[in-house]
């Protein structure tokens, strides 16, 4: 019996190998979900009501990547939160900046954006006019106040709006399923996935709060990395001197 016992033992550790680490020891394999917020335990759509909350309840997210609306892509790199958000929004060749302080929004660019826009613009022409260059030279890196009623504002300060952007960005479509764990900048993250996929996919974190890391949303309209939250910023209006205020509407000819 004594030389028979430690074979005996042996052959059950061989068959047990694939469920546990071993015999002896530790007594059992690594849990996945130690040291996490425990998210990873939850059904997919449970994971996604707690990641829409974190970023709902969030004072402030950094959010960068490409988003395709409309067949235009926005490459946007923004800093949000309740009362405004800044940052840099690049699309179709032009690079400008945008800010918004409670109500006021500004765009802020340099000449060459003035002059494509001119030259781009309602009423057409060949060319750009030697009036035309100058206004766009006046223009160059200055915040322009853009008016409420004009018909940019309302998308260009959605992009900077963090409730209604996140609202928009983090529904995923379809069956909601849970996918892989990763990583993302170190983070360890649990993957929701509507429609296998199809509808759009959702990193979210297993470490501390469990906020949304990155997002692929339905139909390849573009990928999102949303970090930073939590973590407020200044957030001012600029110099009067910096400014220009058409009052009412951007004239077209701008």
């Amino acid at each position: 019996m004594r030389t028979r016992n430690p074979a005996v033992v042996a052959a059950m550790c061989a068959g047990l190998a694939a469920a546990l680490a071993g015999c002896g020891g530790d007594g059992g394999g690594e849990d996945p979900d130690a040291g996490t917020n425990g998210v990873g335990k939850l059904p997919a759509a449970k994971i996604e009501a707690r990641a829409q909350k974190a970023a709902g309840d969030a004072e402030a997210v950094r959010l960068s990547g490409e988003l395709v609306t409309k067949g235009r892509t926005y490459k946007v790199d923004m800093r949000l939160k309740g009362d405004g958000g800044t940052g840099q929004v690049s699309t179709e060749g032009s690079t400008f900046q945008l800010l918004r302080v409670g109500k006021d929004l500004y765009l802020k660019a340099d000449a060459g954006f003035w002059a494509h826009k001119s030259e781009s613009g309602e009423g057409g022409g060949s060319g750009q006019s030697a009036g035309d260059a100058a206004a766009a030279k006046k223009l160059d890196d200055k915040y322009v106040k853009i008016p409420a009623g004009d018909p940019s504002y309302k998308q260009l300060s959605g992009l900077t709006d963090k409730t209604l952007l996140l609202d928009g960005l983090l529904g995923l479509h379809g069956k909601i399923s849970t996918g892989d764990r990763g990583k993302v900048d170190g983070v360890r993250t649990i993957r929701i996935r509507g429609g296998e996929g199809s509808g759009g996919a959702l990193d979210v974190s297993l470490e501390g709060t469990p906020y949304p890391l990155r997002l692929e949303r339905a139909g390849r309209a573009g990928v999102i990395r949303l970090a930073d939250w939590d973590k407020d910023f200044t957030l001012a209006a600029p110099d009067k001197g910096d400014v220009v205020d058409y009052g009412q509407q951007i004239p077209s000819g701008t």
